[in-house]
């Protein structure tokens, strides 16, 4: 007999919850009890259809704007060099020209642009500039989201990044380093940290909704050096016994996922300051050493949040915005904004498009994995709109104009890809968010400045 379980259905143990993968048997046939062993849960899964995802990837103190716009319109686009390691998923992209956010510019509050830009990139707002109390920006597209289709998962959002956000002090200009810091706001006064640490981040994702038991369980693991998957191995052998040979080979593969990522971070190579060769920036204790090893855990975590439904939605910062950090594994030993003020020196601009090449690249890491895992006769980033951009176009100007703006993924078909599309120039960024609400179904009416939506994005439109 067929089997169909539910889509929230997940594996149980001491402290431990495990979130399944995308199966066929959560399509069709009769449904498997969960009785005493399986636990399953509410939310979109008899029917099969992937649900719409959402990732926002943000990069801090612009592009080398020359290597980043394609010189065409259209499909017939050549990638420039900053995009070239993205090159296989050609047809799964689209590059968002003309796209503009006002809310970073001054509109005289004088200067501060990099916190600006992070406080507005997924807000569209003007941040009060303020070092101290009153901060006050909008909500953020990502968060708008959350409200609206949150619910249906364990985790409403993730919001992930490089470095930890901050609470206090003044960071530009004036403004509060919290702006630079976070780009996710629930509300226009409370912005959502970051989580940096993968292993952490990790526990959040496989751990019970009982907290304390969740904690314990977590150090009893680490104590004993056992994986999550040791209090759920009786639970796993069951669902084993009731699906088909092809879920079967899909739910080993994705247990030998999760066991290789909690391998790594037992692995984890800790910060030892006390080494000369680590370049002197402040990086939180607890994370890889290799800052391109620190994404990829991340990435790691971030796609078995997807593959498992736990979320829908997240947000990820490369960077704090106006970071100073060097990237000495690919050779550049100065400060990335110092450089990004580059005076048309073409050294610097040399180096500012070899940092965001290396961005791509990582970014590229996160995309192989969610095209590595299928969802009926689709993959995982087929289902899954991802934003990559920035606040600010060309660093050395500040220009808020013309911004560098990526998608990859048509969200479960919805959107186009394989296009350069180019827009009025002014065509505030938040008209395109406005878009991305309106196909999740968000009753939201405004979000920032926008002024209306991008309907050129969207693969009803092109039909036409």
């Amino acid at each position: 007999m067929n089997y169909r379980i539910n889509r929230r259905t997940a594996l149980r143990g001491l402290g431990t919850l495990v979130a399944l993968p995308w199966l066929e048997a959560m399509s069709g046939g009769t449904l498997l009890a969960a009785g005493k062993s399986l636990a399953g849960g509410s939310g979109s899964g008899a029917s099969g259809v992937a649900p719409l995802r959402t990732a926002f990837f943000y990069v801090p103190n612009g592009m080398h704007m020359q290597d980043w716009t394609p010189d065409t319109t259209g499909a017939g686009f050549e990638l420039k060099s900053i995009l070239q390691p993205l090159e296989e998923y050609k047809s799964k992209i689209n590059v968002l020209s003309g796209l503009t956010l006002n809310g970073a510019r001054a509109l005289g509050d004088g200067p501060g642009d990099h916190a600006r830009s992070g406080a507005a990139f997924l807000t569209g707002a003007h941040p009060k500039k303020t070092a101290g109390a009153g901060i006050y920006n909008g909500p953020s597209i990502d968060q708008l989201l959350a409200e609206h289709m949150g619910s249906a998962t364990r985790l409403p959002s993730l919001e992930v990044g490089m470095e930890s956000s901050a609470t206090s002090g003044n960071c530009d200009s004036g403004y509060s380093c919290v702006y630079s810091s976070n780009i996710s706001w629930r509300t226009a006064t409370t912005p959502v940290a970051k989580d940096f640490d993968p292993g952490s981040l990790f526990d959040r994702l496989f751990g019970s909704a009982d907290e304390l038991e969740s904690k314990q369980a977590s150090a009893l693991r680490r104590k004993n050096r056992k994986s999550v998957l040791d209090y759920v191995r009786e639970e796993a052998k069951v669902l084993h016994q009731h699906l088909g040979s092809t879920d079967r080979n899909k739910l080993d593969e994705y247990l030998y996922s999760i066991r290789e990522v909690e391998s790594r971070l037992l692995g984890t190579d800790k910060l030892d300051r006390a080494e000369e060769d680590i370049p002197d920036y402040p990086r939180p204790a607890g994370v890889p050493r290799a800052w391109s090893e620190h994404m990829k855990l991340l990435a790691d975590v971030m796609a078995l949040a997807f593959q498992t439904d736990s979320t829908r939605i997240m947000s990820f910062m490369f960077a704090n915005e106006g970071s100073n950090r060097s990237y000495r594994e690919i050779g550049i030993k100065n400060g990335h904004h110092e450089i990004s003020h580059h005076g048309n020196d073409e050294e610097k601009q040399s180096q500012i498009s070899q940092i965001n090449q290396f961005h791509m690249g990582l970014f590229k890491y996160f995309l192989d994995k969610l095209n590595a895992v299928p969802e009926g006769e689709s993959t995982l980033l087929d289902n899954t709109l991802i934003v990559y951009g920035s606040g600010i176009a060309d660093g050395n100007r500040h220009d808020h104009g013309g911004l560098p703006i990526m998608t990859v993924g048509s969200g479960g078909g919805r959107f186009v890809t394989g296009q350069h599309l180019e827009f009025e120039r002014e065509t505030p960024l938040t008209n395109f968010y406005m878009t991305i609400l309106d196909q999740a179904g968000s009753k939201a009416e405004s979000i920032g400045d926008s002024t209306g939506k991008l309907d050129q994005v969207l693969r009803s439109h092109a039909a036409k």
